[in-house]
């Protein structure tokens, strides 16, 4: 048996017309098992009527014992950087195609939750990335990633040249369009589509895929998950170079600056059901096993 869920926080996809109704069902359902509901406010400012207690992330991370994201894997990415610092676990609801991350159909979310909420799940943590642009010496943005860390060209149609240092020792200097430093998590994100080997999310572990690299001998590379990280985009391409995280978060680069990546020291905890199964995840998002 697991912790008991006494206080459940819910997360909704922004701009979803849809993503009401299934907070509507969520809430519906907690409230007739006797547990508090609070609506994150960014959520509750796009759901009319809702009718529910509203709480900062913040006050979400630390009070409650659960939270419900409900929308797609970047809802949850969002989510995750936001309360990575509080160990609170989190569970994720798909609305629409089936999600790496946000894994639970909204059509069985009641019959699976009774499970959850009975004790009966698998919880994991996956790493997150932290990485910083340092400036002078000085840190002067920062942002965590759960899938990766991108540093990319962003305005011109030519490659960018990079180095690339893993705990202060020399690795490479390569022209491309730019680098990716992905978790496991992030494996199957953009490092896949650019040619990265798929990480079991339970490694602790790194990778590091090269973006259309001008030499094809430039390979993806994976190291231990402490390993830190520094990359320096040379001086005359790097006013073309910035770094992205998770898709969502962009760090702006200045001539001069360099940029460190290392592990988190807290991880997300991500709850599942008990039946739940990765690897039947990879074979229906990548269409293993299919007929041609």
């Amino acid at each position: 048996m697991g912790q008991p869920f006494n206080c459940v926080g819910l997360i909704g996809r922004y701009g979803d017309s849809s993503v009401g109704d299934t907070l509507k069902t969520l809430s519906n359902y907690l409230k007739h098992r006797a547990i508090k509901v609070w609506l994150e406010e960014a959520t509750a400012n796009r759901v009319p009527d809702h009718g529910l207690e509203t709480a900062s992330l913040s006050t979400m991370g630390t009070s409650c014992d659960l939270v419900i994201v409900v929308g797609g894997d970047g809802t949850l990415l969002n989510a995750a950087r936001a309360l990575v610092g509080y160990s609170i676990p989190l569970l994720g609801i798909n609305l629409g195609r089936l999600g790496f991350l946000v894994d639970l159909s909204a059509s069985e979310m009641l019959v699976r939750l009774d499970e959850i909420l009975d004790g009966h799940y698998l919880q994991e943590e996956r790493i997150l990335l932290h990485a910083e642009i340092l400036r002078e010496g000085k840190c002067v943005s920062s942002s965590d990633a759960l899938n990766d860390v991108v540093v990319h060209k962003w305005n011109v149609a030519r490659m960018i040249e990079l180095d690339t240092y893993i705990n202060g020792q020399f690795v490479n200097n390569h022209r491309s369009d730019g680098i990716i430093i992905a978790t496991p998590t992030g494996s199957t994100a953009y490092a896949l589509s650019s040619g990265g080997p798929i990480l079991h999310p339970a490694l602790d572990a790194i990778v590091l895929v090269p973006i259309c690299p001008h030499t094809m001998s430039n390979r993806p590379i994976v190291v231990q998950g402490g390993s830190q990280i520094e990359i320096v985009v040379k001086e005359s391409a790097r006013s073309h170079a910035q770094v992205t995280c998770d898709g969502q978060i962009t760090l702006n680069l200045a001539p001069g600056d360099l940029i460190k990546i290392q592990k988190k020291d807290q991880p997300i905890r991500l709850l599942h059901p008990a039946n739940h199964d990765p690897y039947a995840i990879l074979r229906a998002k990548l269409h293993w096993g299919g007929h041609l």
